[in-house]
Order: structure tokens, then C-alpha cells, then sequence
């Protein structure tokens, strides 16, 4: 640990006024090029970022995961050891993109399967959040672990990364490291608990820099109605509830998608404006330069750089790192012909399947292709009805009375009215990329049958909790068991399988109506 903390310390001492000022500097010179269209790229690219945790293939507790075996595997590190990362390669927006999309994530995970098996034993987990820790540890002895080296916490279950580390001792922008939810309560030295959560990130490239704010105001909106089809992170481990907890008020108070509201707990610092929040609308390219330019800075630095074209834009690109909007607008490219505008949609959390994550790639992407060729009037719901959604879609998922503008310009909160005007929008944007109707319905199909049933991952781990709890277990039993029932179901079907595979996914005509969370 001597090593990182001296490296920790030497950034601690990057001059932030020198950083701040590189910062102005590099953001005038990038909005002068969005003025004089460098960042315009007609070809509409969509990308993924797929994180996933490591558990032991035979005991399906919590693994570290060994840095060889992650360059063994070409993923990438994140910010718990036992997660990895595999970020697939940006794709044309088409049929024949999308499928090349797929199938190298699924290879990639295939591939990657048989590796961390043969050489460490172990599985990786597409989920929103783990449940069994380590061997010897709780989670709560685990997500708290940390060394204070010289004044510094470092922990030792976050890779040395030293931006990483920098973020938990930082006097800039001080994360309040607390987690403080209905039945668990959770504080640290460090940022280790965000490491609890895995997500995924589908990314869309906009046509035009002047088409950014349309595109993002759209993502908005459409952000609640897809966090409540993807929800998956109900539960914690154990250790983490308080000890009177019982399962009926883990099924009473927790929020489905827990994954919100932990990192803003956890990552927002109590004294200074949020950098994790749900993001206003923009009124033009410039000002989305100039937001993340002034947000607060938490680990300046020095970066080099390099030879891309946006290394001209180095100190600003290195502080949109820790600009943590749940949606958020991203300028790069490696030269000036492929310089490019996307938006990064980051609410979504792991996924049962690969197919499911790129199910979710293929609506996002539709809906930023048809909602602004339809003009549809979904753009027109106002700001704070769209941010209430996507707090209400993060509390009780399906259940959750999300408001919505239809194509002929009502406002329904009727679900299956929503979800029906929002797949429709979704697969004219697809045959407007291209896609043939059958390739339509097969890329969104997965999606539909959760809407069918009710159902999301995780009020599917609420009803196997439920099924435990009937059964007499503990609320300790019951988590765990419904963890190892969410790591068999997966078993045969992460690769090729769909959630709509699983056990107890049925459409509402074979399973009477109960909504995800009762209120």
C-alpha cells in the first residue's frame, strides 16, 4: 500500500487552479469546434459498456478477480476488484451493427467463462448487485475494509487505480461515503460501497452537435419508462440490514432499483452540489461544455495529451470522468473526420442476459432514431415530470405510476398504454435504421414479455424472497437463497437465454396481477 499512497499523494497535490484554468481553456476550444460543426457525424453509432462481478464457480461466493486474469480475458478493471468490465466496440446503428454487437459481447463472454474457470475457478455474474461476499468476510466487513496509510483510507478491495483512491480522501469534493436507506445503514472511510452495484451503459452517437439537445431532452424522458423495465438491484447483503429487518419490510420499504440511490448517497458530497443526479435539460451543445466544465472537480490532474484529436481536450475529457449524471453527454473522437457527439445513458443496471442488455441497446437506440423523426410529443412532458418518473421507475419499478405524452399527444399513466406507444416509437426508429419488422419484433420481444408479466429482474427476486419467507426463512435465508435461485437461472441461459426464459415470467393470462411492489 506504500506505493499507492505515495501515488495517491503526489495527486492530491495537482494544482487545481493550474487544472481548473487548462479546464476553461480546453472548453472554449471545444465549443468553438462544435460551432464550426467538427463534432457533426451523420452515421449514428450505438455502443455498450457491460460490467459484470466474479463469483467462485462452485460455491457462488464473492472472487476477487486476479489483474492477469483480466487481461487474460480483455476486460477491464472497475471500481471493485471483483468486478470486470467489457466494453464493446462502437457499432453502426443498423441490423448488421447491432448483430455484430451482440455476438461480440456474447463471444466475449463465452470466451471469457471458459477462461476464469480453467484458471481461477471462477464465474462472472450479469446482475445489478452481488449478494454472498468473500469467504471469511461479510459484506459489510468487506465493502468497509481500508488501510490508513499516512493520513490516507485506502481500500483493498478498490484496484490501485490511484484516481480511485484519490476520490475517497480528496478535500475538493468529499463523497459522503454513507449509504442510508429503509433497513440498512452502511458508512465508510472509503468509496468501496458504489463498487456493490454493476451496470450496463448503451451509448448513442447524435447526427449533429445542434441536434444534442432534442436527443438528450428525448433520453430524458424516456429514461423512468426503461430504468422500470431494467430494475434489478432489490436486495443487499445480509450483513447490510439492520437487525430487526424482516423480509416483509425489505418488501414494504426497498426500492427496486436500489443501484440510484446508493450511488447518490454514497458519491454526492453533502456540503456541494451533486455531481450523481438526474441532469436538466440542455439548451444547446455549448451548454453542455459548459456544465461539465464547471462541475465541481474531485481528482484533478495532469493528463498527457497524446495523439488523438480529443487529447487537445485532455484536463476537460478527465474531469467528464467524474461527471456522474445519470445521463450524460460525451464529445470525443480519436481524429477530427471521427470526431462525434453521443449520449451515454447510464441508469441501467446488469442484466439476467446478454440478450436482455442488448434488447435494451436496440429500444434505446430506436426511440433516439424515432421520437425525434416522429416529432413525438413525449419531448414536450415537462422536465420535472420526467425526473419524477425516473425516481418513482427506481422505487417500484413496473409498479411505479410513470406519466407519459403518447404519439397523438395525451397522457396516459396506463401501463400497457405507455409501454405500447414507447415500443412503437422504439421500432420505427429501428426500420428506420434498417431493420426488417421480424428483426424488429425479435430485438424487442424480450422487453415486451416483462411488460406481459409484470415483471422485472427484480420484482423476480421479490417474489423468490416472498417464495423463501413463505417457506420459513429468515430474511438472511431468504436473500441468500433467492441470490443462488437468480445465479441458476442464469446458468443456462446468460450467453443465448433471455430473462423471459425464466421461471415465473409468464404473461398476466397465465399469472394473475400483483404488482412489483404493493403500496
Amino acid at each position: 500500500m506504500d506505493d499507492l499512497a505515495d501515488a495517491v499523494r503526489a495527486a492530491l497535490d495537482v494544482d487545481v487552479d493550474a487544472f481548473e484554468t487548462r479546464v476553461e481553456r480546453e472548453a472554449e476550444a471545444l465549443k468553438a469546434e462544435l460551432s464550426v460543426g467538427t463534432f457533426d457525424n451523420p452515421g449514428a453509432i450505438v455502443g455498450l459498456e457491460h460490467e459484470f462481478y466474479a463469483v467462485d464457480a462452485r460455491t457462488d461466493v464473492l472472487r476477487r478477480v486476479p489483474a492477469p486474469l483480466l487481461e487474460l480475458i480483455g476486460f477491464e478493471k472497475e471500481l471493485g476488484r471483483h468486478n470486470a468490465e467489457l466494453a464493446g466496440r462502437p457499432q453502426p446503428f443498423g441490423p448488421h451493427g447491432l448483430a455484430a454487437l451482440r455476438n461480440e459481447v456474447q463471444a466475449a463472454v463465452r470466451a471469457a467463462h471458459t477462461a476464469a474457470a480453467e484458471a481461477e475457478g471462477i464465474r462472472l455474474v450479469a446482475d445489478g448487485g452481488w449478494t454472498v461476499p468473500p469467504v471469511g468476510e461479510t459484506a459489510r466487513e468487506y465493502l468497509a475494509a481500508c488501510e490508513h496509510v499516512d493520513g490516507l483510507w485506502l481500500s483493498p478491495n478498490v484496484p490501485p487505480s490511484v484516481r480511485y483512491h484519490v476520490m475517497s480522501n480528496t478535500p475538493h469534493y468529499e463523497p459522503r461515503r454513507r449509504l442510508e436507506t429503509p433497513n440498512v445503514t452502511l458508512e465508510t472511510p472509503t468509496i468501496a460501497p458504489a463498487a456493490f452495484t454493476t451496470s450496463i451503459q448503451p451509448h448513442y452517437q447524435v447526427p449533429t452537435a445542434a441536434a444534442l439537445p432534442t436527443q438528450f431532452a428525448y433520453a430524458l424522458r424516456v429514461a423512468g419508462p426503461l430504468l422500470a423495465l431494467a430494475a434489478n438491484s432489490p436486495l443487499f447483503p445480509p450483513s447490510l440490514y439492520d437487525a430487526d429487518a424482516t423480509v416483509e419490510d425489505v418488501l414494504e420499504t426497498a426500492s427496486l432499483e436500489g443501484r440510484i440511490g446508493l450511488y447518490e448517497d454514497v458519491m454526492n458530497d453533502p456540503d456541494r452540489p451533486p455531481k450523481v443526479r438526474f441532469p436538466r435539460d440542455l439548451d444547446d451543445a455549448a451548454a453542455a461544455v459548459d456544465r461539465i466544465a464547471a462541475d465541481p472537480p474531485i481528482a484533478p490532474a495532469t493528463p498527457t495529451a497524446g495523439e488523438r484529436f480529443d487529447g487537445r481536450f485532455a484536463h476537460l475529457r478527465h474531469k467528464h470522468g467524474s461527471y456522474w449524471r445519470w445521463v450524460r453527454p460525451v464529445f470525443g473522437g480519436a481524429s477530427e473526420a471521427a470526431a462525434n457527439a453521443r449520449i451515454e445513458f447510464r441508469p441501467l443496471p446488469g442484466q439476467p442476459t446478454v440478450r436482455d442488455a442488448t434488447a435494451l441497446v436496440a429500444a434505446f437506440g430506436g426511440l433516439m432514431r424515432g421520437l425525434p423523426a416522429t416529432d413525438h410529443p413525449v419531448v414536450d412532458l415537462p422536465w420535472e415530470r420526467a425526473r419524477e418518473n425516473f425516481y418513482a421507475a427506481a422505487d417500484a419499478g413496473l409498479a411505479a405510476e410513470l406519466h407519459w405524452r403518447s404519439a397523438d399527444g395525451s397522457e396516459t399513466t396506463d401501463v400497457d398504454e405507455l409501454y405500447a406507444d414507447l415500443f412503437g416509437v422504439a421500432a420505427e426508429g429501428l426500420e428506420l435504421a434498417g431493420f426488417d419488422p421480424s428483426t424488429v419484433d425479435a430485438r424487442l420481444r424480450p422487453l415486451r414479455a416483462r411488460v406481459a408479466a409484470r415483471t422485472s429482474p427484480a420484482g423476480w427476486k421479490r417474489t423468490r424472497l416472498r417464495a423463501h419467507a413463505d417457506d420459513g426463512a429468515s430474511l438472511s435465508t431468504a436473500v441468500l437463497e433467492t441470490g443462488s435461485d437468480y445465479l441458476a437461472a442464469q446458468a443456462d441461459t446468460l450467453v443465448c437465454g433471455t430473462f423471459a426464459d425464466w421461471p415465473g415470467v409468464q404473461p398476466r393470462d397465465t399469472t394473475p396481477f400483483k404488482p412489483e411492489r404493493g403500496r
